[in-house]
């Protein structure tokens, strides 16, 4: 877990001017002994809040003996109180200029920023103890010429980005993750990456419970950015090469296949499609280990390269590698994401969505479609995630996601 320097600072500077404001605010009230025991109440708790932040700066994140699951829920609470607390200084100063049109005299803005203020502050807290729960299933349907037709009906479910040491040994959630995945009766099941937070001890508690998911083809993942090992400090050199070698064994220990660089073909009735996966392809300060190359050959000169005529299916962690290379060296019909969360937070009316994350990736959630350099169709679907990390909530319409695929033959 990084919290970036000059994230750090931002933080810092809007927690420093909120608290001024508000000290000004309460200064100001007439009645002195409501005043006095304002400012009481008021120093008392941002004192606390204070020295909540203080302690979560000095915590150590990347040591591995010491659990991340504190540091979360601390940054959680302070954040969803200081937001609140932003709303009502961004409103209530909104609402000076106004406050001569008021026969009271009254800042009506302060009002308002008082309400959503809570509001927001009621939204954190039922992200973190409802929304994150609440497993929502998408449906998409696909139909492609170049899907034999043996195939046709093909249910492939896709789920993503897990993060299991977030919930601790507390299998529950998870549990209910597989009732819903085998509910969906189907033939594949699809894992994007992003086993664990940091190390592979976390998935211990969960390989029985994930080895329950049943496809009648099978269970195929890729790694992401945090299942390499590069969020904490290792005592020795190749402490973190052996622990991504446990966490494989845990994988296949489940009946799941790794997809790290490797191609799986997929026959029915003589007929076949390609299941690709790439490592993680990842931006800095991630190494781009994504080699599509390395899965399916390039050149046009055999009977399978990147641009055949073979369905294929693409497992990779990061969707910005289906904007910088997949699309522009390939026919691959159906690139499967997952890595944003949609940064856990997303507002959505209609077929309409915003998230913060929409300023960092150009394809965060949800479908996208593009054209080979052949003139055929492509599709990136980007899955938001199951799991958390960073914070332990999932707010607004970014809930849980299992996506459900239905392949059509357009033959």
């Amino acid at each position: 877990m990084r919290i970036p320097v000059i994230a750090a600072i931002a933080l810092w500077v809007m927690t420093l001017a909120c608290d001024i404001y508000i000290y000004f605010q309460v200064k100001a009230i007439k009645k002195s002994k409501i005043r006095r025991r304002s400012l009481w109440v008021y120093g008392l708790t941002t004192a606390l809040c204070w020295a909540l932040l203080i302690v979560i700066l000095c915590m150590p994140r990347r040591d591995a003996s010491q659990s991340i699951l504190p540091i979360m829920w601390m940054l959680f609470t302070f954040l969803s109180i200081y937001l609140g607390k932003a709303c009502y200084c961004i409103f209530s100063l909104l609402g000076k200029p106004f406050r001569a049109l008021s026969r009271k005299k009254r800042n009506f803005g302060a009002w308002i920023g008082a309400i959503l203020g809570i509001i927001v502050f009621a939204t954190f807290w039922i992200g973190a103890f409802y929304t994150r729960r609440d497993i929502e299933v998408n449906r998409v349907a696909l139909s492609s010429d170049k899907l034999p037709q043996s195939f046709n009906g093909l249910k492939v479910v896709q789920f993503s980005d897990a993060h299991v040491g977030t919930w601790g040994s507390d299998t529950t959630f998870l549990s209910k993750m597989v009732d819903t995945i085998n509910a969906q009766k189907p033939d594949i099941v699809l894992f994007t990456g992003d086993f664990v937070n940091r190390r592979s001890n976390e998935l211990d508690p969960y390989t029985g419970v994930l080895g329950k998911i049943q496809a009648r083809i099978g269970v195929y993942a890729v790694h992401g950015n945090h299942d390499y090992g590069s969020y904490t400090d290792w005592p020795n050199p190749g402490d973190a090469n052996r622990d991504v070698a446990r966490l494989d064994s845990l994988i296949t220990s489940m009946g799941w296949k790794i997809l790290n660089n490797r191609v799986e073909f997929v026959s029915q009735a003589n007929d076949s499609i390609a299941i690709l996966g790439v490592e993680n392809w990842g931006e800095p300060p991630f190494n781009q280990l994504g080699r599509l190359d390395k899965v399916y050959p390039a050149s046009h000169q055999g009977k399978y390269h990147l641009n055949d005529n073979m369905f294929k299916i693409l497992l990779t962690h990061n969707p910005e590698h289906w904007r910088q290379v997949v699309r522009q060296t390939s026919n691959i019909d159906l690139t499967l994401s997952g890595h944003t969360h949609a940064m856990q937070f997303m507002l959505k009316a209609g077929n309409h969505k915003w998230s913060p994350c929409e300023y960092k990736y150009e394809e965060w959630a949800g479908e996208y479609d593009s054209t080979s350099a052949d003139g055929k169709p492509m599709k990136l679907y980007v899955n938001i995630g199951c799991g958390e990390v960073g914070f332990p909530a999932r707010i607004g319409a970014a809930k849980p996601e299992i996506t459900l695929f239905t392949l059509a033959s357009g033959k």
